[in-house]
C-alpha cells in the first residue's frame, strides 16, 4: 500500500531517498576509518622515530663508553694512581647511560612494529559485519 498518493511514486522516492542516505552513511564511515588508519599510523610512526633516536643515542654513548674504556685502561697501564680509577668509574656511568637508552629504545621500537593500524582494521572488520547482517 503507497504511502503517498495512489501511483506508488511516493514510496520509489522514499525507498530512493533511504538509499542515498545509506550511501551517505556508508562514505562517512569509510571516511571516518580512513582517518582513523591515518592517525593510528603517524602514532606508531612517531613511535618508531623515537626508538630510533633512542637507538642512536645508546649506540654514542656506547662509542663513549669504549673511548673511555681504553682512556682508563691506558691511563691504568701508565701509571697506577687514581686517575686510572676516575675514568673507570666514568666508563661505568657511560655504560649504564648506554645500557638504558638502549632497552629504552627496545621498548619503543617493539611497541611500533609492525606499523599496522590494527584499531582501523578491527573498526572497518566490525563496520563489514554490521552491514552484512
Amino acid at each position: 500500500m503507497p504511502i503517498h498518493g495512489s501511483n506508488g511514486a511516493g514510496t520509489s522516492a522514499g525507498v530512493g531517498e533511504a538509499a542515498k542516505q545509506v550511501a551517505d552513511r556508508a562514505s562517512s564511515i569509510a571516511k571516518l576509518e580512513l582517518e582513523l588508519a591515518v592517525l593510528e599510523l603517524k602514532k606508531k610512526v612517531a613511535a618508531l622515530g623515537i626508538g630510533i633516536g633512542l637507538g642512536v643515542g645508546a649506540a654514542v654513548f656506547g662509542f663513549l663508553m669504549l673511548a673511555f674504556l681504553f682512556a682508563a685502561m691506558a691511563a691504568g697501564f701508565a701509571t697506577f694512581l687514581p686517575t686510572w680509577l676516575a675514568l673507570l668509574i666514568t666508563t661505568a656511568i657511560l655504560g649504564l647511560l648506554a645500557a638504558i637508552l638502549g632497552l629504552l629504545a627496545q621498548s619503543s621500537i617493539k611497541k611500533a612494529t609492525p606499523p599496522v593500524p590494527e584499531q582501523a582494521i578491527r573498526e572497518a572488520k566490525l563496520t563489514q559485519a554490521a552491514i552484512k547482517s
